[in-house]
C-alpha cells in the first residue's frame, strides 16, 4: 500500500494555506491509497516557544476545528482513500507531565500519530534543532561544539522513545537524523554510529516504528532523508517498520522523497 504517514495543514503557522481537500486531492493524483494528517500538535502548557517568531505548532483554539474538517474528509473521500486524523507531538524534556495529559485528553481522536524531537533543553533554556542555520550556529557556540549538539539530540532522542506518556503515546519516531538538517555547512567530526543502534536498539525493544522522512532530499544543506539508506537498512534488518513521511508543509511537497524511500522498501 502507497502511504503517506507525515502530512501537514493549513493549520501549521510556517507552512501554507493550502487547504486539507487540496491535500487530498494531490495525494490520490499521486497514487497514495493512505494519508496521516499529523499537524504540529500544541505545545505543552507552560512551555514557551524558542523560535523568534513563535510558529512551531497550531493553536489550541484551532485543535477540534481540525479534527472536525478531517472528520468530514474522511466521510467525502471514503471511496478513494484512506484518511487518518493525526498529530506530531512533540517530546519536550521536562515536560513529560503536560505532554501525557494532552495525550490522555486527544488520544481518543487519534488514529496515527509521531512523536519527535524538535526542541534540545541546554541547562535552563530550549533551542529548536532545525530553525534555521543561523539559530544552528548559536547553538553550537553556546554547547562548545558541533557534535556536543549532536550528542544532546541523539540523547534527547533516546529519552523520547523510552518516555512513558500514557496510553496514546505515539508509537511511530519522527525524522530520527533531523540534526543533520544543515550537515552540509556544519558537519559533525564523527558518525554517530553506536548512537544510532543504540536508538534503533530502544525502538525496537518497544515494537515502535520509523517515520521515512522524504524532506530532507529537499533541504539544501541536508540532502538526504531523515534517516539517511545506511540507517534505515539497519532498522529494516531489525524488523523495524518504516512508513514513508514526505512531511509536507504544503502540496507542491507531497511526494517529496517517495523514489528514494520506495527504493528501500521495495528491496
Amino acid at each position: 500500500m502507497k502511504k503517506d504517514g507525515h502530512i501537514h495543514t493549513p493549520y501549521c503557522p510556517h507552512g501554507t494555506k493550502d487547504s486539507l481537500q487540496s491535500y487530498v486531492e494531490k495525494a490520490i493524483s499521486l497514487g497514495f491509497e493512505e494519508i496521516t494528517f499529523t499537524e504540529h500538535a500544541p505545545l505543552p502548557e507552560g512551555f514557551t516557544d524558542p523560535v523568534p517568531v513563535k510558529d512551531s505548532s497550531m493553536n489550541l483554539s484551532d485543535l477540534q476545528l481540525y479534527f472536525t474538517e478531517i472528520e468530514n474528509l474522511k466521510k467525502e473521500y471514503m471511496k478513494e482513500i484512506k484518511i487518518n486524523t493525526g498529530l506530531e507531538v512533540d517530546f519536550i524534556e521536562g515536560y513529560e507531565n503536560e505532554t501525557e495529559r494532552f495525550l490522555n485528553e486527544v488520544g481518543p481522536q487519534l488514529d496515527d500519530a509521531i512523536l519527535s524531537v524538535h526542541f534540545l533543553k541546554y541547562h535552563h533554556q530550549y533551542h529548536c534543532v532545525d530553525y534555521s542555520p543561523k539559530a544552528f550556529a548559536a547553538m553550537i557556540e553556546q554547547y562548545g561544539s558541533i557534535d556536543a549538539v549532536y550528542l544532546r539530540y541523539f540523547q534527547t532522542l533516546l529519552m523520547s522513545i523510552n518516555a512513558d506518556l500514557g496510553r496514546y503515546k505515539p508509537k511511530r519516531i519522527g525524522h530520527i537524523t533531523l540534526v543533520k538538517k544543515f550537515q552540509k555547512k556544519y558537519p559533525p567530526a564523527r558518525e554517530y554510529d553506536d548512537e544510532m543502534d543504540e536508538v534503533l536498539n530502544a525502538i525496537k525493544i518497544k515494537h515502535y516504528e520509523l517515520d521515512y522522512n522524504g524532506a530532507g532530499t529537499f533541504k539544501p544543506l541536508c540532502l538526504e532523508t531523515y534517516p539517511p539508506q545506511s540507517i534505515a537498512n539497519n532498522a529494516a534488518k531489525k524488523g523495524i517498520a518504516l512508513i514513508y513521511g514526505s512531511d509536507a508543509h504544503q502540496v507542491k511537497d507531497l511526494g517529496q522523497g517517495w523514489e528514494e524511500v520506495n527504493a528501500l522498501l521495495n528491496l
